[in-house]
């Protein structure tokens, strides 16, 4: 393999116009011949550039509609030949195939396509076979061949040209095959997903997942672990998509908890009023409803203090400068809403650390998605939990049925407890959080954690009593004893909401009733792990 090799003629077929005429210009002005198709030799030949029609070369016109092109020996031989070996070179000179030094492609826009909801004849149609076949040949023989898939690195084949003479030198070559591998991978996992989920194959025998790469992290979770962010090009609002206005460098645990505040925020609608997440460590330590987005920050605050500060605040409403004012009385890691007023950008400007984040709108908790977790050996693939349930979903199962109050206060505190690590208990307060515990691997535990947090609360704020008295409380799976409800009845809640399905159904609802409690079963549970 030569370290460096001239780059003496180009073949350019690209999808995505951006860069491509001051590319072009560039390689014309560094003595390349230019070859191109359909599109992108109009558009060079328009800049004023001397192109080479593939078809010339190949002898055969585009047909069927631009399908076939590219695929002929002419082109694919001039990818692949090896220049050193004699028999290779031979069979060039016999059936007059040129060497093809340079290869820029990228390919039909199949995942925008397919993100803008188009039909399925139209994905197909959009389904790029000449272009990943040539970025293949080009990447397998970058002993002798550069090839080119990203807009980005046009810039940077220019200047290692530079660098070398004319000439792209071999690590050059090398990193850029690997992209090119990368590209075409991720393409075609773009395809049989799509298709897997258009004809309904729910479990695909093989599945593929691909990423871009947006960012590289300082570090991982702990200063030791090396990371990096990478976007699915699905485009769900939040924290992939979002702009960030100010702050420093979103971290890894920045992301991570970032995204559990926006996805918890996004279960309430902003029509039915403002609403304010707090998350510190990927669990909720605070969320409400209020009359203002104001409101309903200090009632989210209010229900821990303590773990909401250094924590990551969501929000489901445009957010204004008086909730602003409010949140920069504490340190806050993340701030993230769907738009952002200039008054309240201001006020934030002051923090230079803090990290402003606007998403232009709220991912929707009922679209159909997937979550996948990496385990030894492999890797689980799920659906993504929007299951929801509404007032006619409840079974009352205890002698007392709750009133429409403790309703509006279950449906809430059972929209955060699918949010909560597992063993997940929330109480609930006229529309707001007033006790969390999480991830206890005993559900008397979580019971009681969460009305301790409440009591410590009522001291801080100075209340007669906590306000888990008169308060609904919601588990996330469950209880498989009396205790936990009991010990929920003892910090004062009314009404509880738990999906049932214990073989002790039976007494813990006579406990329930023995307590005076009200409690509804949803049939459905909400472990979070």
């Amino acid at each position: 393999m030569s370290e460096k090799l001239p780059i003496r003629r180009a073949l350019l077929s690209v999808s995505d116009k951006e860069g491509l005429v001051d590319l072009g210009k560039g390689l014309a002005e560094r003595g390349v011949e230019l070859l191109s198709t359909g599109g992108t030799a109009t558009a060079l030949r328009k800049a004023g550039l001397t192109v080479t029609d593939v078809s010339d070369v190949t002898g055969f016109p585009e047909m069927m509609n631009g399908r076939v092109k590219t695929l002929h020996p002419k082109v694919h031989g001039g990818l692949l030949a090896l220049r050193d070996d004699a028999a290779h070179v031979a069979a060039m000179e016999e059936h007059g195939i040129g060497a093809i030094d340079l290869l820029v492609v990228n390919l039909y826009p199949f995942e925008d396509t397919v993100a803008k909801g188009a039909d399925y004849e139209t994905c197909i149609e959009n389904i790029d076979i000449g272009g990943p076949a040539m970025i293949r040949a080009a990447a397998k023989n970058h002993a002798f061949v550069t090839v080119v898939t990203d807009v980005e690195d046009y810039a940077k084949l220019l200047g290692d040209m530079d660098q070398h003479g004319g000439a792209t030198c071999r690590k050059f070559r090398r990193k850029l095959a690997q992209t090119a591998f990368a590209r075409t991978a991720a393409y075609d996992a773009a395809v049989s997903n799509w298709l897997a989920d258009a004809i309904g194959v729910e479990v695909p025998r093989r599945r593929t997942m691909a990423g871009r790469l947006v960012q590289t992290m300082r570090y991982g979770e702990n200063p030791h672990q090396k990371a990096a962010f990478y976007t699915d090009g699905s485009n769900r609002p939040g924290v992939a998509t979002a702009r960030q206005l100010q702050g420093k460098e979103l971290s890894y645990n920045n992301i991570n908890d970032t995204d559990a505040a926006f996805e918890l925020v996004s279960e309430f609608a902003p029509e039915d009023g403002p609403a304010c997440a707090i998350i510190k460590h990927a669990n909720p330590c605070g969320v409400a409803r209020g009359a203002t987005l104001k409101e309903a920050y200090a009632r989210a605050f209010d229900c821990d203090r303590t773990s909401a500060f250094g924590g990551i605040i969501a929000l489901n409403q445009a957010l204004d400068a008086e909730t602003a004012q409010a949140i920069a009385e504490i340190f806050t890691e993340v701030v993230i809403a769907p738009q952002i007023s200039p008054e309240a950008a201001g006020i934030f400007a002051r923090k230079k650390n803090l990290r402003l984040l606007e998403t232009g709108g709220l991912p929707d908790p009922r679209a159909v998605a997937r979550t996948v977790r990496q385990v030894s050996g492999g890797y689980l693939v799920q659906d993504k939990d929007t299951g929801r349930i509404g007032p006619d979903d409840l079974e009352v199962v205890t002698k007392r049925a709750p009133s429409d109050t403790e309703i509006r206060d279950l449906l809430f505190a059972w929209k955060v407890a699918k949010h909560v690590k597992s063993n997940a208990i929330v109480y609930v307060k006229d529309g707001a959080t007033v006790g969390v515990g999480a991830g206890q691997m005993s559900r008397v535990d979580s019971t009681r954690i969460a009305a301790r947090k409440a009591q410590d609360m009522a001291g801080a704020l100075g209340l007669a009593v906590p306000l888990t008295q008169g308060s609904v409380v919601a588990s996330d799976a469950f209880f498989p004893f009396p205790d936990g409800l009991l010990a929920a009845a003892e910090a004062g809640a009314t009404a509880v909401i738990q999906p049932g399905g214990s073989m002790r159904d039976d007494q813990v609802i006579a406990a329930a009733d023995e307590a005076g409690l009200a409690m509804v079963f949803t049939g459905m549970r909400h472990f979070r792990h």
